[in-house]
């Protein structure tokens, strides 16, 4: 995500490496890279000249301390007018109303099926909301199969009538549908087009008239760049809606979207999706977007991801574990499986700061785990339990169970091994103490 932007921000900064104060002529040579860099991530011109200007006159009014140098300071004035450009705070998506009624629009591919899945389902499991989807695209016989399918997959009904082919009908019944069924969110999926027209403005118009949503969304493809914001221009004259959902925020996104439309629209962004997957959906922190852009990773998402998949209960029990040296490859293939509910492998590395850098270029395979599973799981209770007994011969049968060979299987005991030893050190308070002035004498962790 934003790769290629980081990278960009990351030389613009080296122009100020080294210097001992900030003066115009280096300002503006920083800055040159930094509007390129807006540039070729497709950010709208006005919006990059605007943002560059902002910077230029805030770095030229601040002294530099002598604790910090030029060049982290512009890292400084860069973030705070990157996360005020992104809308300042979250969003939070608006549920009044009983129901609740969410209307989605946005062109044909930009995601708005999927998307209006994810939400359901993460009104339902984190909001604890009973949720009603509505297929109102009544052009593409297709959509209403794929939202079905996507109910049946999430435990959500999904009304849909295919003998009616006026979409505003088929939004209010649902929404009286709800009312008696006692769902408390509708949300209403519309039809897109593969370009803006004024059939489809005019009908979006319609079906808003009539169900009065308490939130109105636009989704958009970040892929498409300058273009998204254009569309969403045009969406926003027409219908007025309340918030924008980035999709498809994993792919070979230049960033333009997330940093120009709420600019543009003066909306703010409110959700992105992060995968194909139906939990893959994140609220927009723009704070934590700007902390990713430069390089800066993002600890409180990781954090947050990983509270959902783990048990309190489970943790301590862990902890004693490793405390009295126990902790067994059963612990260890647990461990792997909550880290792949909590996403890519790669995405998760990145949120940790230094490593994006260090990720950039390394394919990580969605199944990456899938080998180490295969060896964990062709041992017999008692090996994972107790790797020690594992001999050649027993090596042998694991590695033809599990489609490997020897040699991966002592690579993997390796690490285990290492690993344990490290998590042993660390459980000692008096280790960790220990470790942590070490790491004071050799300067520190680079980058922390």
């Amino acid at each position: 995500m934003f790769e290629n932007l980081t990278d960009k921000f990351e030389r613009a900064f080296k122009v100020l490496k080294g210097q001992g104060q900030i003066t115009e002529i280096n300002v503006a040579e920083s800055l040159k890279e930094v509007r390129r860099a807006l540039l070729d991530a497709d950010v709208n011109f006005n919006t990059a000249k605007q943002f560059t200007n902002i910077v230029k006159e805030k770095a030229l009014g601040r002294d530099v301390l002598t604790a910090v140098s030029p060049g982290q300071l512009m890292v400084k004035i860069c973030h705070e007018e990157l996360v005020e450009l992104m809308g300042g705070n979250e969003s939070e998506i608006n549920l009044k109303g009983s129901p609740s009624i969410v209307l989605m629009s946005g062109l044909q591919g930009s995601g708005k099926t999927t998307f209006s899945g994810k939400l359901a389902n993460y009104l339902k499991n984190k909001k604890g909301k009973n949720v009603l989807l509505v297929a109102c695209d009544v052009y593409r016989p297709a959509a209403i199969d794929q939202l079905h399918v996507l109910g049946e997959q999430l435990g959500i009904e999904v009304y849909s009538n295919r003998e009616e082919k006026n979409p505003v009908r088929i939004a209010q019944d649902a929404v009286i549908h709800a009312r008696s069924k006692g769902f408390n969110v509708v949300i209403v999926d519309t039809a897109g087009r593969l370009a803006v027209d004024e059939q489809m403005m005019d009908e979006i118009a319609r079906v808003k008239s009539a169900i009065q949503p308490s939130e109105t969304l636009f989704v958009v493809d970040s892929m498409t760049g300058q273009d998204a914001v254009n569309t969403a221009k045009a969406f926003n004259e027409k219908i007025n809606f309340d918030g924008v959902v980035l999709t498809k925020l994993d792919g070979d996104t230049r960033g333009g979207a997330a940093l120009s439309v709420k600019a543009v629209v003066n909306k703010p962004i409110k959700f992105v999706g992060t995968g194909e997957k139906m939990d893959a959906l994140d609220i927009f922190y723009p704070k934590r977007m700007a902390d990713r852009i430069l390089g800066m990773g993002d600890v409180v998402s990781l954090v947050e991801k990983a509270q959902e998949q783990f048990d309190e209960e489970d943790a301590k029990r862990l902890q004693k574990k490793i405390m009295k040296d126990q902790f067994d490859l059963n612990d260890f293939l647990a461990q792997l499986q909550q880290i792949k509910k909590m996403g890519n492998v790669k995405d998760l590395m990145g949120m940790i700061p230094g490593m994006g850098k260090a990720m950039k270029g390394v394919d990580v395979p969605e199944d990456a785990f899938k080998g180490v599973e295969a060896i964990i799981l062709s041992m017999t209770p008692k090996e994972r339990s107790n790797p020690g007994i594992l001999n050649t011969a027993r090596k042998n049968r694991i590695a033809n169970g599990s489609g490997t060979n020897i040699q991966e299987i002592n690579k993997l005991l390796k690490q285990f091994d290492d690993m344990r030893k490290m998590m042993k050190m660390m459980s000692n308070p008096r280790n960790m103490t220990g470790m942590m002035s070490r790491l004071k004498g050799m300067g520190g962790m680079p980058g922390m």
